[in-house]
């Protein structure tokens, strides 16, 4: 019998686009979201419009409470500053120093927006490594925090203290090995390598500067709370080197920010509900660390947090419509959005809970879920299971208080309304939509390009 030869077959590799599952299996109810604060969200939609960012006064407040309830209850002396890069809307800022935060900001606009918003400069602190001359002028004349970034900067705070014959408070801005990677080695002067020391020793001893603060921010979206514990080690050592050499106490030790928020990052394995620690957490590491150290027991600095995100993500959400269905080449579903990434920054790092505001069927599918810019990076979610919505539909796409109002652009549509919805139940807009009036009002066009014919 004649025995016949298999035919090849080429092996063929697929992607999977499932999207990534846990333990638990991958969920395929999702739960809506048909108001925020009792108030609905059609309603917010059809009277503020689409899309629409909505952000909650009451959840803000209770946010900064628990904060502030974790860390007090364990150390003595706390102060909150609210980082205005994370969310630099003025009602926003106000909601925060109504709960007792000072500002902490890192350019001149910054500094502006808090000088505005009632903050003195006592109760401002300057980070970032761009700050001018007439910022630090600024600065030094409003009694500010400085916060120096590198020896350039230390350089120029002591010329333009000299010149304006006022000393300058200055805290030193120090990076350093946490056990976490990246390192964070751009900002600031690094702690292994005896740069932060030998900025110490031109400061202390300079009649122009007085040294009130040591600041260390070691990264963004920490999940590890040990990270923290080792950098409160690392400044209350220094800190101890400082008294005992130049008999000078240090008035405050500034963590910075970088706790995270519930978000679950792209890749993780489980959802950021799970993983995220609580600010119990981070507080028991930190004040741990401080009250165990070699500090004089009546010397304890000010311990100064300048949490952003995790206090102020769960408090945004951004509400959005159906524009159409469509299948993609491979079979798979895929959803357009009104919501472009220009207007949801995060979503190029986050998994973004994007659930239906009505209840649906339990049947899902794998989908793409795409915003309406005419570039193929406008992806809001990759893979995500999904029920199928009808063009028209709402969704509301959670956790977003964080960043987007400030990193989101004005590219090929205009930027929405954002409305915060009060103690009270009663809705403000806070920062009006754009129209063609206000985005084309810096604009100029020369005389010779007034006419033109076709």
């Amino acid at each position: 019998m004649e025995t016949r030869k298999s035919t090849f077959e080429r092996p063929v590799i697929n992607r999977v686009n499932a999207g990534l599952p846990d333990k638990f299996g991958m969920h395929s109810k999702l739960r809506s979201m048909p108001e925020i604060d009792s108030i609905p969200v059609e309603s917010l939609i059809g009277l503020y419009g689409s899309p629409l960012f909505v952000l909650s006064e009451k959840t803000i407040r209770e946010t900064m409470s628990d904060a502030k309830r974790a860390f007090t209850t364990r150390y003595p002396k706390v102060q909150f500053a609210w980082s205005y890069k994370t969310n630099y809307l003025d009602a926003v800022c106000r909601v925060f120093h109504q709960e007792g935060s000072w500002a902490e900001v890192v350019s001149g606009f910054e500094y502006e927006k808090a000088v505005a918003n009632g903050v003195e400069g006592q109760f401002i602190l300057f980070n970032g490594p761009g700050k001018t001359t007439e910022d630090i002028d600024r600065a030094i004349t409003q009694g500010s925090m400085i916060h120096l970034d590198h020896f350039d900067e230390l350089f120029l705070v002591m010329g333009c203290a000299e010149r304006l014959g006022k000393r300058a408070k200055v805290a030193l801005r120090i990076n350093m090995d946490t056990g976490i990677y990246p390192r964070w080695d751009r900002f600031g002067f690094n702690y292994e390598n005896g740069e932060a020391w030998q900025a110490v020793n031109k400061i202390l001893p300079d009649s122009r500067l007085e040294l009130v603060g040591l600041h260390t921010h070691i990264g963004t979206y920490i999940l590890s709370t040990n990270a923290y514990a080792v950098a409160t080690t690392k400044l209350a050592e220094l800190t101890v080197r400082i008294q005992r050499k130049f008999n000078h106490t240090i008035k405050y030790i500034d963590l910075g920010g970088g706790f995270a928020s519930r978000n679950t990052l792209k890749g993780a394995y489980l959802p950021g509900t799970d993983t995220c620690p609580s600010f119990d957490n981070y507080a028991e590491a930190i004040t741990a660390s401080l009250v165990n150290s070699e500090i004089q027991h009546d010397k304890m600095p000010m311990l100064i947090l300048e949490t952003g995100r995790a206090l102020i993500d769960d408090a945004g959400c951004l509400l959005g419509t159906v524009l159409a269905n469509k299948r993609l080449v491979d079979g798979r579903l895929s959803m357009i959005l009104d919501i472009g990434v220009n207007m949801l920054f995060t979503s190029f790092w986050y998994e973004h809970a994007v659930v239906p505001s009505k209840e649906t069927s339990d049947y899902t599918e794998n989908t793409t879920i795409y915003g309406p810019l005419c570039m193929n990076i406008d992806v809001i979610r990759d893979a995500v299971q999904f029920p199928v919505l009808e063009r028209g539909d709402h969704v509301v796409v959670n956790r977003v208080g964080a960043y987007n109002m400030t990193q989101w652009l004005q590219f090929i549509t205009y930027r929405p309304n954002v409305v915060m919805i009060g103690m009270k139940g009663d809705v403000d807009v806070i920062r009006k939509a754009e129209n063609y009036s206000s985005l084309s009002m810096h604009e100029h066009i020369p005389d010779h390009l007034i006419h033109f014919r076709l």
